[in-house]
């Protein structure tokens, strides 16, 4: 069978592609995802997340390069490798952004991507349950929810921002981004929503569908200058006259594969003995990422979620009310709080993010902490830094060379101080403070600027939202132009989060749904904004 359409990365945005394109059933659709279906348990029970990190079989485990600015340190990139990406290995955090992201991205790559369109596209994708206002949709196919049991630590840091004379937001979405909160969750009667589940399993049994799990493209394949398929381990995959590949991998296995079909930075190309049959030095380039640090406390008490025998009959009961009705503490996305700042009063919008977890974490929960604490991050949500993927080796199953260069910029250094500041002190705020032991990290003795400075250096790391590297534009040097396709070649476009021309001020999941639901359209040749082309299928 020959393809219209064959999806490379069924995750956040190429579930919602396969959705999309399928449905007009003369048009023949593959979705192929290099890892499995997504059938572990540990997937839909929300607080499963805690346990996905050690899984290997269903994530990526990238490492990037050792980081200069971070004492030479290799940080771990866990991406999803399974049916939904990484929208089935995340948080579940629902957050657009900041309006002014698209209207910088309207200015780099045209109105398509300003935020009055992009606004009416994260409405028409959500079902909220509990925001019946002009700020949201209430019967898209994106369940979005308020957490069912928050743990009265994540209440208490809010609390505490109040304290600090931080506005309480009750809704990071509506009418301003800034303030501290409980986050929304994309979750259906207690379970994860992927984009998966939400957009994928709906339309699988149309006929017109295929979905092909357990299966790495290794290369795109092409007849002169315009794309034909794709080439597999042990098989090769046709496109019809005129289809189109759709690369979704993301913001490292997308330009990866872009690269190993010649489209690249030539020198590099040559260098790994792949013919160049597109020389472009953006690919791979433009690579930002939300650099992250923590303040950690022990407790007084056994409010958290804790690693004790003292913690059994709480997590039996939260195993039976999570089987039984979908409720109870195992609901939990475990970072239940949050917030919006300004590193400096004197900007104009919110510059951090706060994720606020009532439990110990550390080393993205692959390393276990005994006993009942809490943990606040902080991240710089506009980082000037910015670094490449490349390739380590022309072998299509060896991983890339992630380089963030994180710190590289001189500015970025003092906002992240500026956060971990400010991050101390909430945790020191009295509704806070009356649950505290005492600080773990940084610890009381760091004090100074240079102390805090070298602690971000020895411990920062990633927040899990690389984007960039396959930079859209309306400038020719752009990798792909505003509707993702590929320049100086044809029948071949990106969408996915490597899209973005600049990093978003949020965390990186639903606006990746949205790009794809953006581009579908413009595929598909739809205008205007309908809120209801999905009513049919859920």
């Amino acid at each position: 069978m020959n393809y219209h359409y064959i999806i490379v990365g069924a995750g956040s945005a190429g579930c919602v592609l396969a959705n999309r394109l399928s449905a007009n059933p003369e048009t023949r659709v593959c979705l192929i995802e290099a890892g499995p279906p997504d059938r572990n348990p540990m997937i839909h029970m929300p607080f499963g997340l805690a346990a996905l990190a050690h899984m290997r079989w269903l994530n990526w485990g990238h490492e990037t390069e050792p980081e200069l600015n971070l004492n030479h340190r290799r940080l771990y990139w866990p991406r999803g490798r399974v049916l939904g990406g990484s929208s089935s290995i995340n948080a579940m955090i629902y957050m657009r952004g900041h309006p002014q992201d698209y209207r910088d991205w309207a200015r780099l790559a045209g109105p398509d991507w300003d935020w009055s369109r992009v606004r009416e596209i994260f409405k028409a994708h959500e079902g909220n349950q509990t925001r019946p206002d002009d700020h949201h949709g209430e019967t898209g196919p994106l369940t979005v929810s308020d957490l069912t049991q928050p743990n009265p630590l994540s209440r208490a840091f809010v609390a505490a921002g109040v304290e600090c004379q931080l506005p309480e937001n009750l809704d990071f979405n509506g009418a301003a981004q800034e303030g501290v909160g409980l986050y929304q969750v994309t979750q259906r009667n207690g379970r994860r929503l992927s984009s998966a589940q939400a957009f994928l399993v709906p339309v699988l049994d149309r006929p017109n569908l295929t979905l092909i799990t357990r299966a790495q493209v290794h290369q795109v394949t092409f007849e002169g200058r315009r794309a034909t398929g794709v080439r597999l381990r042990d098989r090769t995959l046709h496109l019809v006259e005129g289809g189109e590949v759709l690369l979704s991998g993301g913001a490292i296995n997308s330009p990866q594969l872009l690269m190993l079909s010649g489209i690249g930075p030539g020198a590099h190309l040559r260098a790994m003995g792949i013919p160049v049959l597109q020389d472009a030095p953006e690919v791979g380039a433009n690579l930002a990422d939300h650099l992250d640090i923590t303040v950690q406390a022990a407790l007084k008490g056994r409010e958290a979620i804790g690693i004790a025998p003292t913690f059994l009959p709480r997590a039996l009961r939260a195993t039976w009310a999570y089987l039984r009705r979908g409720k109870g503490e195992f609901t939990s996305n475990v970072a239940e709080a949050g917030g919006f700042v300004r590193s400096d009063p004197a900007r104009d919008r919110p510059n951090l993010q706060f994720h606020f977890i009532p439990a110990y974490l550390h080393d993205h929960g692959r390393r276990l902490s005994l006993g009942y604490g809490l943990t606040l991050h902080v991240c710089d949500l506009l980082p000037k830094s910015r670094g490449r993927i490349s390739l380590a080796s022309p072998d299509p199953m060896a991983p890339p060379r992630i380089a963030a260069n994180y710190l590289s910029h001189p500015e970025d250094v003092p906002t992240l101080l500026s956060g971990l500041k400010i991050a101390r002190a909430l945790v020191q705020a009295p509704a806070l403070a009356r649950y505290i032991a005492q600080e773990t990290l940084p610890g009381p003795r760091i004090a100074t600027d240079a102390e805090l400075e070298a602690d971000i250096r020895a411990r920062a790391e990633t927040i899990y939202h690389p984007v960039g590297t396959c930079r859209m534009g309306l400038d020719a040097g752009s990798v792909t132009d505003p509707m993702g396709r590929v320049r100086g070649v044809q029948g071949l476009r990106v969408i996915d989060a490597s899209l973005m021309p600049q990093i978003i001020a949020g965390n990186t999941n639903a606006p990746t749904m949205m790009i794809a639901e953006n581009i579908a359209r413009g595929m598909l040749g739809e205008t205007g904004l309908s809120h209801s082309f999905y009513n049919s299928e859920i």
